[in-house]
């Protein structure tokens, strides 16, 4: 199932009320700031960072190929007084009517992308986009397979209506050769003896940091670095590392 069609309905509704990360803006305010405006995000969602970008005066608009996500990231920006610019689009198919400085993921929303052929075209895309003294940011990983003993596991929060939202991995497969991993998510909402569940297949693909800096290569983007969470260099091995890139000259 692509993202577009994953993050809707219950599982948009259900995002921020179970998720148990927040990417910290300060690190993608200080690249924007680096690099240059204007900046995209890729992969916005319902607007953390972007929306903290731009309550700091930056000149940054997001894209994301999610209808629902971005409704949540227009009433955020609404309800908190934030002017904000976001283009409903898939990354590889990614056209807008400007370029950017810094083009960049809070997070490794990449991995989402369903295999090589589509990253590339994502890539692509990017450096289509990117001004050829720009630089892109983009963080991958490697996902662990979930215990068998957190399979089945739920965990719950409460959304704004009071209602109990529940969620629980219910079963994984993992392809070492194609470097994927796709999980099937339950979703649950429960409200005033109604309750309502969505199960949805959440596929996760993974790259080496070798093929990963081929495929930028290949679509016209030289690696300026590799560091992982810390901003350290990584060895090739890690499970987490993030790409700095540039366009390369164009021919």
């Amino acid at each position: 199932m692509e993202p577009a069609e994953f993050y809707t309905g219950l599982v948009a509704a259900s995002y921020a009320p179970l998720k148990s990360f927040s990417p910290d803006p300060g690190s993608y305010a200080a690249f924007v700031r680096e690099v240059g405006t204007p900046a995209l995000e890729l992969g916005c969602g319902d607007g953390d960072p972007l929306l903290a970008l731009r309550r700091c005066g930056l000149d940054v608009e997001g894209v994301d190929s999610s209808a629902d996500m971005l409704e949540r990231c227009r009433d955020r920006a609404a309800r908190e007084g934030v002017a904000v610019t976001v283009h409903h689009q898939r990354m590889e198919a990614l056209s807008l009517p400007r370029r950017f400085r810094a083009v960049f993921l809070a997070g490794p929303t990449f991995n989402l992308l369903p295999d090589d052929a589509t990253a590339e075209a994502a890539l692509r895309r990017v450096r289509g986009h990117l001004a050829d003294d720009g630089a892109a940011l983009i963080p991958l990983h490697v996902p662990a397979p979930t215990p068998a003993d957190r399979i089945g596991q739920v965990r719950t929060a409460t959304a704004a209506d009071g209602a109990e939202l529940r969620f629980s991995v219910v079963s994984e497969e993992r392809d070492e050769a194609a470097r994927t991993q796709t999980a099937v998510l339950r979703y649950e909402r429960r409200r005033a003896g109604r309750s309502t569940v969505v199960e949805r297949p959440w596929l996760l693909h993974w790259y080496t940091r070798a093929a990963f800096e081929e495929l930028a290569a290949a679509a016209g983007l030289l690696t300026v670095s590799v560091t992982g969470a810390d901003g350290d260099a990584v060895d090739a091995d890690a499970t987490y590392f993030s790409f700095r890139l540039r366009a390369a000259p164009r021919r």
